[in-house]
Order: structure tokens, then C-alpha cells, then sequence
């Protein structure tokens, strides 16, 4: 209802003004931050269930990885198939996280990926151990991008290894 008033005024204020365009109004940016703060804090809360229910040994701060790093978390089992993906994935490279789930990381080399990088990584999820890397991905589109990627096995309570997680962004 008042939004209705709203445009009227704004038609009204405007209406002899010779302009290509609507200005925007600061709720459609607000909207979208909105939108987008909502999609990260369902993540956390996400990925917060995700290592209950898999009991992790080793608390990941998802909230700060998330919204104040604003990076990319990807969740493989120990076989090293993605079981998820956060959603600002979508941003960082177009892929939508149920278009990756259930196939292995490897859906986002190609061939400018440095083969000693992803060794560098193979080795570390084979003995186990945490890894960063710079390395050249690709997006859904085919457009290679730089992404950072810091990964470390997840141990559950007892000791077992259930997964294996990386934070992710893409970088200059």
C-alpha cells in the first residue's frame, strides 16, 4: 500500500525531468545485501548441523569464514565427493552448490590448472594433512579465475577422517 504512494510521489517528483532512467532507491540495494546476508547465515547454520551430525572433532568458525572472509566452503566425504557446497559459490565461479554436489573438485580445473598445484593437493588429502594453494580454476562459463584454497581433513570424535574442507575465494 504505501509503496504505491511511494512510486506516485516519485512519478510525480520526477515526471517533468528529462531522465534515461528510474533512479534506484537505496531499498534495492539493501534488498540484495539482505538477500545475500540471509543465504550466508543459513550456510553457518548449515555447515554448524552438518558437523554435529558427522560429530567433528574440530569447530570451524563458519560465521566468520562466511560473512566477514566471505569465503567459499566446500565439504567433500573422504572420498573426496563434494556433500556440500555454500552458496555464494554461485558468485565466485556460476556453479550452483546442487550442480556439485555428489562430483569431486575436480569440475573446476582445466587446462591452465597447474598439475604440480593439484599434486600438491592429492598429497596432502592422501597423508591427510592441511594444504593452501593458489590455483587456476574455472568457472561454469569457461573464464579461468585465481582461487585460493586453504583445506584440511575434518576428524570426527573419534578419530576417524569423515571429510575434508576447504575455504575458497577468488583472487586477483
Amino acid at each position: 500500500m504505501k509503496a504505491r504512494f511511494y512510486e506516485e510521489a516519485i512519478i510525480q517528483f520526477y515526471g517533468n525531468m528529462k531522465l534515461g532512467n528510474s533512479p534506484i532507491s537505496s531499498m534495492d540495494f539493501y534488498a540484495s545485501f539482505f538477500d545475500s546476508i540471509c543465504r550466508n547465515l543459513q550456510d553457518v547454520k548449515s555447515l554448524s548441523s552438518l558437523s554435529e551430525k558427522e560429530k567433528w572433532k574440530t569447530l570451524f568458525p563458519f560465521r566468520r569464514e562466511i560473512l566477514d572472509k566471505n569465503h567459499t566452503v566446500v565439504v567433500t566425504d573422504a572420498n573426496v565427493n563434494i556433500v556440500y557446497a555454500s552458496q555464494n559459490m554461485y558468485l565466485m565461479n556460476g556453479y550452483r552448490p546442487e550442480e556439485v554436489v555428489g562430483k569431486t573438485p575436480k569440475i573446476f580445473q582445466g587446462k591452465d590448472t597447474c598439475p604440480k598445484t593439484t599434486q600438491v593437493i592429492s598429497s596432502a588429502i592422501k597423508n591427510r594433512t592441511p594444504f593452501e594453494v593458489m590455483l587456476v580454476n574455472y568457472k561454469k562459463n569457461g573464464a579461468p579465475y585465481q582461487c585460493k584454497i586453504k583445506g584440511a581433513p575434518i576428524w570426527d570424535k573419534d578419530g576417524k577422517l569423515v571429510n575434508f574442507i576447504a575455504f575458497e575465494k577468488e583472487v586477483a
